[in-house]
């Protein structure tokens, strides 16, 4: 015979193994449940209440999650497998735009100005900063008149007039050039950076000589040498790299060369349309598509809708107290971007860098920070006391970058722009001359070439700086020796 419990549904079952619920009547009968009914009662009020508090705490957490929209992101980030969070670049773009008649007082105020003067050529500031070199071009072309002059004359030579072609061939040598490059490559020839090419004993030398006498005579003579130890060793590498660098100097004395990248002038036949193209946010050589706004959401111009309109845009046109350079690759000849300075003040030795415009994918690379790096080093060494880095306050790439160039910020200006109809906070970064020379330099130096390179240079760097001194000391020698000769002579 079946027993009772086996005619009851399994809903009557679970009713009545339940069924305990409907006899607690008191907390005393809540405890004896779980049987703690011979707890002091201190400590089960203490447990009620804590039961009580854990049960809040999670009503509100869930309350708080659902209010705040915590479950709508998490539903949103599984649909489209990203996080809703918005970043740097849609909070950019999406910053509130200033009131009209705010807009109205700009363009009545910016009325009582002239124009200003903007160019598309080199500025004087890019001149003072590009490598000087002979003009062999022209050069060659008068040596080729005096031989066909010689050659008339039956052999014979006119002293009058080929001294005065001499001089006149000595004005396409910029000043200091000759006399830096003579001393330059008697050094190279007594301690070489590297071994010799075979076939090519001279190839070092010239590359030294020429990259020492390229900086010029007003860039302190430490910074020659480094810059041009650095030259020698990328352009006398191999035989290879000896052509390649001995061609493009012929071509193109000027640019600043790296090991990475080089520095050229802009120049709009030369580097509009493939800035245009890297940073469209089209498909680009090896180069994904991309949203534009990655490159030209903090600017004030940008993106463009075609090339004609980035040539009238600040990209190209220059203010006189500015320059722009384009970056290329050094291996590739490729460009990836272009850097800017402005702000040039003589006066004070300052000047703002800004931060370069490069294509996504070399965002953060080595050769962005080499393109700051050459730049900074110049300037120092013509004599600037302080480079200054403003950026836009919601630029996560731009911050980050200020910091990798060891730049110190210095402040936070509220409103300090309009860029694109919308406020602008800027951070402000600087550098200064006295932090370059202490530690600065050699903090970028390492992290582009290495820390065994880095001791090289300091080595031989406080060996030049002795020789040098001893050399001023010995010629002063030879002066005073001169001058009691001469006033033994006249007595």
């Amino acid at each position: 015979m079946p027993s009772a419990n086996a005619e009851l549904s399994d809903l009557q079952k679970a009713l009545e193994a339940l069924s305990f619920i409907t006899s607690i009547r008191s907390i005393d009968d809540l405890f004896g449940v779980f049987g703690l009914h011979n707890l002091p009662v201190a400590q089960k009020y203490g447990i009620f209440f804590g039961c009580g508090v854990f049960t809040i705490t999670i009503i509100t957490v869930i309350t708080l999650l659902i209010v705040g929209g915590s479950f709508k992101r998490i539903a949103e980030q599984e649909k489209t497998g990203g996080g809703a969070i918005p970043g740097s670049i849609e909070e950019r773009v999406n910053r509130p735009l200033l009131l009209e008649r705010l807009i109205e007082s700009q363009e009545r105020m910016v009325k009582n100005y002239p124009s200003e003067t903007l160019t598309e050529n080199l500025t004087n500031l890019t001149k003072m900063l590009l490598n000087i070199a002979p003009d062999v071009a022209r050069a060659k072309k008068l040596s080729a008149t005096l031989i066909e002059e010689e050659d008339s004359n039956g052999g014979k030579k006119d002293e009058i007039e080929l001294k005065k072609k001499q001089a006149e061939l000595k004005k396409f040598i910029p000043d200091g050039y000759e006399a830096n490059y003579i001393k330059a490559y008697r050094k190279c020839q007594d301690k070489p950076g590297g071994p010799i090419l075979s076939g090519m004993p001279e190839a070092r030398y010239e590359a030294y000589a020429r990259a020492f006498a390229g900086c010029g005579i007003y860039t302190s003579a430490s910074y020659r040498r480094s810059y041009a130890r650095m030259y020698e060793a990328v352009a006398a590498k191999n035989h290879g790299s000896e052509k390649m660098y001995r061609e493009h100097w012929f071509e193109r004395p000027g640019d600043i060369v790296g090991r990475l990248i080089r520095l050229e002038p802009m120049d709009v036949d030369r580097h509009l349309q493939p800035l245009f193209d890297m940073t469209c946010g089209d498909v680009y050589n090896e180069n994904r598509a991309f949203d534009p706004q990655e490159v030209w959401g903090f600017l004030d111009d940008g993106p463009f809708r075609n090339s004609e309109e980035m040539r009238k845009s600040f990209v190209f046109q220059r203010r006189i107290n500015e320059a722009g350079f384009a970056i290329l690759e050094s291996i590739t000849d490729k460009m990836i971007g272009v850097i800017f300075l402005t702000n040039d003040n003589p006066k004070n030795l300052t000047i703002s860098l800004e931060i370069p415009i490069v294509k996504p994918s070399s965002e953060g690379t080595a050769e962005q920070i080499e393109a700051c790096f050459l730049l900074l080093d110049r300037l120092f060494a013509l004599g600037y006391r302080r480079v200054q880095l403003s950026v836009d306050s919601m630029d996560t790439r731009a911050k980050k970058l200020a910091g990798r160039l060891g730049f110190t910020q210095e402040g936070l200006i509220p409103k300090e722009r309009v860029v694109k109809e919308s406020n602008r906070d800027s951070i402000i970064y600087g550098m200064l001359n006295s932090d370059w020379d202490k530690g600065a330099r050699s903090f970028l130096f390492k992290k582009l070439h290495g820390e065994k390179i880095l001791a090289a240079q300091l080595a031989n760097e406080k060996k030049e700086d002795e020789a040098e001194e001893q050399e001023i000391f010995l010629a002063k020698e030879k002066e005073k020796a001169n001058e009691d000769a001469i006033e033994k002579k006249n007595k």
